[in-house]
């Protein structure tokens, strides 16, 4: 989630990894593993959209429960659960669902928030948006306007469409779906802390920030950033660790499988995982709760794919598959 800003420290960058994911993802299923196995018989980085569909099953793969290692970055990290250093604002949101397509599915009962990352209004109300707010060990801005591509394709937008799109998908398996903001919330945030707070009240059984990053060319692949152990202020992330890690590994493993997007070359070291102790996001919640970085808006070969409708729904499918099975374990 980083941003070419005054304060602005780029990671170093590494020679992108061919090799198959580590630990982690490794210890998935065999049906991740195929995933990847179709990722490097298309190229790998080719750019192509299409490169690769979904691998595998959620029914199949529910019945598996692998967390893996919980990996820690120690490379340059963006400031902010946003993409802008300055100081957060704070703005009232509420979150907005709809009944769930099918409510006698396999998951009734469960609840998933959904978040989708900054505002497309929040350019328009910098000063509302650049207030501190406390996320327990410290404080940052209550959002940003986020980042974009090259071509100025919000990341606002791609966070939204990939958002509906994932809400359709678990409605159709019984979910209730709850969303921090929607087309009918306020025109600029919410804050983070009140984004946390949305699932918290909705007790979610898993909850998800969907962004995409802004780093420099050749910085290319997603991430999911797990929440490190914060006791302090407000924030008590212990008891939540190891789930998220748990949701968090599943994501990293169907979303390779289902888009052919490759773990980030810039962080995480190749397992498409990051731990981080600085997101009010995941600071103050109380849910289990994972980022995910869909791609670098700032890379050509990221960005051909994260404009391309059909990869979004890939992308929104690799995340179902991700959370069904997390739901059928938890």
């Amino acid at each position: 989630m980083s941003y070419v800003g005054p304060d602005f420290e780029p990671p170093q960058s590494r020679r992108p990894r061919r090799a198959p994911l580590t630990v982690a993802l490794i210890a998935l299923v065999p049906g991740v593993l195929l995933g990847w196995g179709v990722y490097e018989a298309v190229g790998g980085g080719s750019g192509d959209p299409g490169a690769a569909g979904s691998a595998g099953s959620a029914s199949t793969l529910s019945r598996t429960r692998s967390p893996g290692a919980e990996p820690r970055d120690t490379s340059a990290a963006p400031h902010d659960d946003g993409k802008k250093p300055g100081g957060p604002a704070t703005a009232s949101g509420s979150a907005t669902a709809s009944g769930p397509v099918n409510a006698s599915g396999p998951l009734k009962g469960k609840v998933v928030v959904i978040d989708p990352g900054h505002n497309p209004g929040n350019f328009r109300h910098t000063a509302d948006i650049a207030r501190q707010v406390d996320v327990g060990n410290g404080h940052k801005e209550c959002d940003t306007t986020g980042t974009s591509t090259n071509s100025g394709y919000a990341e606002a937008r791609f966070t939204l469409d990939v958002a509906h799109r994932l809400r359709t998908l678990l409605e159709k398996q019984g979910v209730t779906v709850k969303l921090t903001h929607d087309a009918d919330s306020p025109a600029w945030g919410p804050c983070v802390n009140e984004r946390a707070r949305i699932g918290n009240t909705a007790r979610a059984d898993a909850a998800i920030s969907i962004h995409a990053d802004g780093s420099a060319e050749g910085n290319r692949g997603f991430h999911v950033i797990l929440p490190g152990s914060v006791h302090a202020g407000g924030a008590d992330t212990r008891p939540i660790v190891g789930p998220s890690r748990d949701l968090g590994t599943r994501i990293a493993g169907y979303f390779v499988s289902a888009t052919g997007e490759p773990p980030s070359n810039y962080l995480g070291g190749g397992t498409g995982l990051v731990t981080r102790t600085d997101l009010g996001g995941l600071n103050l919640s109380t849910v289990p709760k994972v980022f995910i970085e869909c791609g670098n808006m700032r890379d050509t070969k990221d960005s051909a794919r994260l404009t391309d409708g059909a990869w979004r729904q890939k992308a929104a499918q690799g995340m179902s598959e991700g959370i069904v099975s997390f739901l059928h374990e938890s």
